[in-house]
């Protein structure tokens, strides 16, 4: 009898490529011709995993965005992994808006993934083991199958295939 194989499918992202990414979008701001002096602000909280943008005006939040969303792809951070709140108003007619990095595969997605591929009918075991799966086979030919196949549907966040035994 063969030993089973398996894998685990993870959602990480790499802080230290936010911050990077964080440290050139700063640099662009103070920098850039069009939002040198528009008294927009971006902050960054490492321990809670959230991105801060403070604007005089809804169009500058939306500039200052798409320049941290510029760097994050330049960098390899998946667009998935950072959800957008929307736009509150501060004092004045200035904008706040904040951004939280999502890490780890929360309940609802673990069983709608767990769901898809035991609709495949392919034979494997998932268990769901907090914020992570793990799926393991005799079979490593189908633990590819369902590599490709979790490659091909999108689940609202970037998924990470590891520890493949």
């Amino acid at each position: 009898m063969a030993k089973e194989s398996s894998f685990d499918v993870v959602s990480t992202v790499d802080m230290q490529e936010v911050d990077n990414a964080f440290q050139q979008a700063k640099k662009e701001l103070s920098q850039r011709y069009d939002l040198k002096d528009s008294g927009a602000e971006i902050s960054l909280d490492k321990a809670g995993k959230a991105i801060t943008v403070a604007a005089p005006a809804d169009f500058v939040a939306k500039q200052v965005i798409d320049v941290i969303s510029s760097k994050f792809v330049r960098r390899g951070i998946d667009l998935t992994a950072v959800k957008w709140s929307d736009p509150e108003a501060a004092a004045g007619q200035s904008v706040r808006q904040k951004a939280t990095i999502v890490e780890g595969i929360d309940k609802e997605v673990a069983s709608r993934i767990n769901k898809d591929i035991k609709a495949t009918k392919m034979k494997v075991k998932v268990q769901i083991e907090g914020d992570k799966l793990r799926v393991s086979s005799p079979s490593r030919d189908a633990l590819q199958e369902v590599i490709a196949f979790l490659k091909n549907n999108d689940y609202g966040q970037p998924l990470q295939y590891v520890n493949y035994r």
